[in-house]
């Protein structure tokens, strides 16, 4: 049986760990050629040289992802160097606010890396797709996107990555591009992990989820693998909800 992505080429975003890497890994199984970005430079080299022990042909930068030059400068060096772009996961994002954080504080840096920073690199990665009249991309929102979930940059920037994706996804649907999103619950991730290790928070995390656990990286990579693949063809425009349950609640 061939593999999903056979002599195709996948780009991700925010692959120092979690669910990029783990997404990163699973292109890189399924036969793609991989380009990982992060901001910093450790977190990626380690992504890279996963990559390369699957005998992947991977290379990765270190960057800011709201420099938009470089974010865009990122796309099109993958393409200048494999000649092409099929798949990307603009999976970058922060998450600053705490339970006692006043409401509102740090809402502009976090809407610049969770929203502005897709929109931007989906820009670049389209402009590439739709000349090649062929492309998918999968962008990471969070159950905070389609609830009442967490605080006002948080909760924001991610229901607006599910408009930026319904929007891509109806401007490129005759042209050969999916746009998607995933919705993952609470995963356990860099993120989390310290919340993971507290007995008490973990177990008031998982209690959020029908399923009654933390979901593993893993589980969202194989949907972002499922939504990039020829499997979903019809499938655009969809905020996937990765959540053990959480909005069916």
């Amino acid at each position: 049986m061939g593999k999903l992505f056979e002599g195709q080429v996948a780009l991700v975003t925010g692959a120092g760990g979690g669910l990029g890497r783990a997404t990163a890994i699973s292109f890189a199984q399924e036969g793609a050629k991989v380009a990982v970005c992060d901001l910093n430079e450790g977190p990626v080299s380690e992504t890279v040289a996963m990559l390369q022990n699957l005998n992947a042909d991977a290379y990765g930068e270190a960057f800011d992802i709201t420099d938009e030059t470089r974010a865009e400068a990122f796309v099109d060096g993958v393409v200048a160097r494999w000649g092409r772009l099929d798949a990307a996961f603009n999976n970058a994002g922060i998450s600053t606010e705490m339970p006692m954080t006043p409401w509102g504080e740090g809402f502009d840096m976090v809407m610049d890396v969770n929203a502005r920073s897709v929109m931007v690199c989906m820009r670049a990665e389209l402009r590439h797709m739709a000349a090649a009249g062929r492309g998918a991309i999968v962008n990471t929102s969070s159950v905070a996107g389609m609830s009442g979930l967490s605080g006002p940059g948080y909760c924001g920037s991610k229901h607006a990555v599910i408009g930026l994706t319904r929007s891509a996804a109806m401007a490129y649907a005759t042209q050969g591009v999916r746009v998607n999103a995933v919705c993952p619950g609470a995963i356990v991730t860099p993120m989390t992990e310290a919340a993971a290790k507290d007995p008490q928070a973990a177990a008031i995390m998982a209690q959020m989820h029908p399923m009654g656990r933390m979901g593993q990286a893993q589980e969202v990579a194989d949907a972002v693998i499922f939504l990039c693949s020829s499997k979903a063809s019809f499938i655009t425009g969809h905020p996937l909800a990765v959540d053990g349950g959480y909005l069916a609640r």
